[in-house]
C-alpha cells in the first residue's frame, strides 16, 4: 500500500471523538474505524459508501443507506480519510470484449478484417442510438383524433370527442349533400321554416329539426 497521506485515520477518529455526541454514535464510529481498519489490512483500498455500507450492515453497525443521510456526516468523513490514507484504487484490466473474442477464432485474415470493420460499423451506429434515446422525448398523446381536453377547476381535465371529429370525408360529403339547396330543388323537395323537408305538395318527408340536426353534425 502506498501511503498518499500523513494524517493517519486513527488521528481522525481521535478528533471526532473529541467533538462529543452520544455514546452509540462514538461506539459506531469506532466499529466502523475497525471495519476500514480490516479493509485496508485486507489489502483493499476501496473505501467507497456501497462497499464499506455493507459491511456496516452485515456487522449490524449501521444500516448501508444511512451514511447518505446528513447526520452521518462524521461516518463519511472516517471513511474519506481512510480512503486517502489508502490511495487511490488500483485499476482493473478492460476485459476484452465479448466480440473480440469471436472475432479472433476466424483464422481467415481477409474474412476477419471484413468482420471486424462490420463490428465497427455496429458499435458506432449503436453509441449514435444511445445518444438520440438519451436526448430524445417522446410524448404519446392518446386523446381520440380530433378531440378536445375540456378542464374544469373542480376535475380533472377531459377530453371531449365531437361528432364532426368522427366523419370522414365521405360522410361528411354525403351529409352535406343531402341538405344543399342544389339537392333539394333536383328531387323537387324543399327545407321549411323549422328545418324540416317537404315535397312539392308540402307532404312532410323529413320531420322538424332535419337540416339543422344535420348542419349541426357538420358543425356549420
Amino acid at each position: 500500500m502506498n501511503n498518499t497521506t500523513e494524517i493517519h485515520p486513527d488521528v481522525v477518529l481521535e478528533s471526532l471523538v473529541a467533538n462529543g455526541g452520544r455514546a452509540q454514535r462514538q461506539g459506531n464510529l469506532a466499529k466502523l474505524h475497525e471495519i476500514c481498519r480490516k479493509q485496508y489490512e485486507g489489502g483493499s483500498n476501496d473505501f467507497s459508501l456501497p462497499v464499506i455500507g455493507r459491511q456496516c450492515e452485515t456487522q449490524d453497525v449501521l444500516k448501508a443507506r444511512a451514511l447518505y443521510n446528513a447526520p452521518s456526516a462524521a461516518y463519511r468523513t472516517l471513511i474519506a480519510a481512510w480512503a486517502a490514507y489508502a490511495g487511490p484504487p488500483v485499476p482493473k484490466a478492460p476485459q476484452p470484449l465479448a466480440s473480440h473474442e469471436y472475432l479472433m477464432r476466424i483464422e481467415d485474415p481477409a474474412i476477419r478484417s471484413i468482420m471486424q470493420a462490420i463490428t465497427a460499423e455496429r458499435d458506432k451506429l449503436k453509441a449514435q442510438l444511445n445518444v438520440l434515446k438519451a436526448h430524445t422525448q417522446v410524448t404519446v398523446d392518446r386523446r381520440p383524433l380530433g378531440a378536445t381536453v375540456v378542464s374544469h377547476p373542480s376535475a380533472a381535465p377531459m377530453a371531449v370527442l365531437t361528432i364532426t371529429s368522427q366523419l370522414t370525408p365521405s360522410e361528411r360529403e354525403a351529409l352535406q349533400k343531402a341538405i344543399s339547396p342544389q339537392f333539394l330543388e333536383d328531387q323537387g323537395w324543399r327545407e321549411g321554416s323549422h328545418g324540416e323537408v317537404l315535397n312539392d305538395k308540402g307532404r312532410l318527408l323529413f320531420e322538424v329539426g332535419y337540416t339543422r340536426a344535420i348542419r349541426k353534425a357538420l358543425g356549420d
